[in-house]
């Protein structure tokens, strides 16, 4: 007798996304998984339901969460098993060594908290060769253990990034900071006076028209941020900025919905030409640094001890700089 009677059951490779994934794309998480992996191959075996997601169909671009089961073709391995040429930006561990060292805010028995400066890339992609995750597995290679990423900071927003020690921490700090158990606290320079407190509850999702944008949608996902003046400056405002949710570029969103474009955030709205009238302060405005934006505080209960946990990390040179001349510019 033959037919599909005879056929062994396909024996699927099954992979967990661990915690340092969470809120990873699908495709790049596949690359790192199996190195040299094409990404037409992706698109392709996720179109014909050869790679599911929790069981489910999936696209390239879709976000994956820790504990989530990535199902595999059984033969899926990496196109080489020749190791990739060095890169030309990748630095020696000593170099990696001293620059982590420098961004060290403080420690506990299962986490560390760095101050990530702007320009630094959380994860790698196109392009981006030098960034936090690498750091982290150059280190690993000379150490007992790993430090894995609990949350994510934008490539040019600088401040407080948290890491956990162990796979148990990553966990256990994942899924308290996805059940908004932590409270972050964001300072930003914003454009135009903002005279009084206000909260934004607007949704946020995809630009129906910019891929590489957000924007307020009404049927995106919930989104709400406190905002508060610190203090007024030269047509603009030095803000404090809670965010009850963590939705993807959601302060940079809400505060472009506000018609208070951060500065610097070219990609959200901010202008120039608002500072026309002051030209002398332009010229302190970095255009390299991307958005005046800074995680300034993290409080959090210690998975370990139990015992909260609150440490503020110091704002970069330029946005010292801007603040400075700023408020000299107004005495």
């Amino acid at each position: 007798m033959t037919g599909s009677a005879d056929k062994k059951p396909v024996e699927w490779r099954f992979e967990t996304v661990p915690a340092d994934e969470d809120n990873s794309r699908l495709d790049r998480f596949l690359r790192r998984l199996v190195p040299g992996l094409a990404q037409g191959s992706i698109e392709r075996m996720l179109r014909n339901g050869l790679i599911r997601v929790d069981g489910a169909k999936a696209k390239a671009n879709s976000r994956i969460n820790a504990g989530q089961s990535v199902r595999l073709p059984p033969d899926l391995q990496p196109a080489s098993t020749k190791p990739a040429p060095p890169s030309p930006h990748i630095i020696a561990h000593a170099d990696v060594r001293q620059k982590f060292d420098d961004m060290v805010l403080a420690e506990g028995r299962g986490w560390l908290a760095i101050n990530k400066p702007s320009g630094l890339a959380v994860q790698g992609g196109t392009s981006i060769a030098l960034h936090i995750d690498g750091m982290l597995k150059a280190l690993a290679a000379h150490t007992n253990g790993r430090l894995r990423l609990v949350h994510r900071l934008d490539k040019d927003t600088s401040g407080v990034l948290l890491l956990a020690k162990t796979l148990e921490s990553a966990r256990t700090l994942t899924e308290a900071f996805h059940r908004h158990k932590f409270e972050k606290t964001y300072h930003a320079i914003i454009s135009r006076v903002l005279d009084e407190s206000t909260i934004i509850e607007e949704n946020i999702g995809r630009h129906p028209i910019n891929r590489k944008r957000m924007a307020v949608t009404s049927n995106g996902k919930h989104a709400k941020s406190i905002v508060k003046p610190i203090t007024n400056l030269v047509n603009s405002s030095h803000v404090e900025i809670k965010i009850i949710t963590g939705r993807t570029h959601q302060i940079r969103v809400h505060m472009s919905y506000l018609n208070h474009p951060i500065i610097g955030d070219k990609l959200y709205g901010y202008r120039k030409n608002i500072f026309n009238k002051y030209p002398d302060l332009i010229k302190h405005i970095d255009p390299t640094f991307g958005q005046y934006l800074h995680a300034y505080s993290l409080s959090f209960r210690d998975n370990v001890s139990g015992k909260m946990k609150s440490f503020n990390a110091d704002y970069p040179a330029q946005y010292n700089s801007l603040l400075e001349n700023m408020n000299e510019y107004l005495s």
